[in-house]
């Protein structure tokens, strides 16, 4: 019984590999559905590029709850807090968990390699929580703010752009020799990286028009930006530094929006 629920636990067990298992295998590891789908992560990790479409899937569930809350006449301000608090959940706190401690290196003063130590420390200290508090209470304003002008929308997309700051910030980073991020890093191509691209634009764009299409954009750049940050501190993207792009890309997603939104409404006498 033992070996069974460890075989259970495991994400990286070695089954026979396809397309469609890797996918599942991807949905298993970086969400609570329980479909236990069990693949190696080298065949899970040649299906990063396929990550935004999973953040699509989470993002409608969310887009769905938010509706029938909006039915209930639930204020804006706590369904934006519900949303949030959904997709960190859903995703199985994986991602929050890279972001707290990305929060935690970037207070440490030294090398590199006495940084990443601290990342990998499982102990939580202040700049971890500092830097939850901020992302998650930005987020939060700014869905809360995108909502307030009835774009709906914006929940589905921002989510997906989470996913797309991951693979933005795995293809503009170095991998390190060690670390389950080094699979994701190394798998993404150029030409992977483009396909994804080519279909979370016209996804955002069909939905949403300008602003989703601001969206995505606004998740390429918090994933660009992660992969500077962490290579000036780290040299290296670890697997924190890639779930610290989820949560900076899906904020930067809400604030490109909110940004065209405001332009939009800019009126000049």
């Amino acid at each position: 019984m033992a070996e069974k629920d460890k075989k259970k636990d495991n994400y990286f067990s070695n089954e026979k590999s396809s397309k469609l298992r890797s996918i599942g295998g991807l949905l298993t590891f970086s969400t609570i559905l329980p479909i236990h789908i069990y693949t190696n992560i080298e065949e899970m990790a040649k299906m990063t590029w396929f990550w935004p479409l999973i953040g699509a899937l989470v993002g409608f569930i969310g887009l769905i709850i938010g509706y029938f809350l909006n039915i209930l006449n639930f204020p804006i301000l706590v369904i934006s807090a519900i949303i949030y608090s959904f997709f960190i959940w859903f995703n199985g706190f994986h991602h929050l968990d890279g972001l707290i401690d990305i929060g935690d290196a970037l207070m440490v003063h030294g090398t590199p390699e006495k940084k990443i130590s601290v990342m990998r420390d499982s102990m939580i200290g202040t700049g971890g929580i500092a830097l939850f508090f901020i992302v998650g209470i930005l987020t939060i304003f700014f869905l809360n703010s995108v909502l307030s002008i009835g774009f709906l929308f914006s929940i589905l997309i921002c989510e997906m752009s989470a996913k797309v700051g991951l693979v933005s910030c795995a293809i503009s980073s170095k991998s390190g020799n060690d670390g389950t991020g080094r699979y994701f890093i190394k798998s993404m191509t150029i030409p992977k990286f483009l396909i994804t691209l080519i279909i979370t634009l016209t996804i955002g764009y069909m939905i949403g028009g300008n602003i989703g299409l601001f969206g995505v954009v606004g998740g390429i750049f918090g994933g660009a930006l992660v992969s500077f940050i962490g290579s000036k501190n780290f040299k290296i993207a670890t697997g924190d530094v890639l779930g610290a792009s989820n949560e900076i890309g899906r904020l930067f997603s809400l604030f490109f929006m909110l940004v065209l939104i405001s332009i939009s409404q800019i009126r000049i006498f």
